[in-house]
């Protein structure tokens, strides 16, 4: 019991600081995407470079590690309990958030590379899909 309790406990901070990531990993994107449309000079490449930098240090500290550790205790979590009706509509969910991620993991590359297929304003649209699906997935856990 002591352990499910602390299974449970820690699955869900690493669920927030995986979504800590997924809400501003996008932001810095945009502000990269912003940067880019600048006139070239040494502004330009002073932000690009610490965008991509943030960006790095964001993707590959916090929200990689923390999407995979989720990954792990949701897994172990899912051996625990049964398999119910709303946690396979959840599951649906979280398997498109794993998308998102990896959505964000190929802008991130691009972006490094200089090419920026989504403008700034269209990666503030793509930023509100984890909203979207935060909710979902809390009020099926919830209610």
């Amino acid at each position: 019991m002591m352990e499910l309790l602390y299974t449970k406990a820690v699955h869900i901070v690493f669920i927030v600081t995986w979504f800590a990531g997924l809400f501003y990993l996008p932001r810095l994107m945009v502000y990269a995407a912003e940067a880019h449309e600048m006139p070239h000079g040494q502004a330009r490449e002073i932000l690009l470079k610490q965008y991509m930098l943030l960006q790095k240090r964001l993707l590959f500290g916090i929200t990689w590690p923390s999407a995979v550790i989720t990954f792990f205790l949701g897994a172990r979590l899912l051996m625990i309990y049964p398999l119910e009706s709303w946690l396979k509509i959840k599951l649906v969910f979280v398997f498109f958030l794993y998308l998102y991620h990896l959505s964000l993991h190929v802008f991130h590359r691009q972006q490094s590379r200089g090419v920026f297929r989504l403008s700034g304003q269209q990666l503030r649209a793509w930023n509100e899909i984890p909203t979207v699906i935060l909710v979902a997935v809390v009020f099926l856990a919830v209610v």
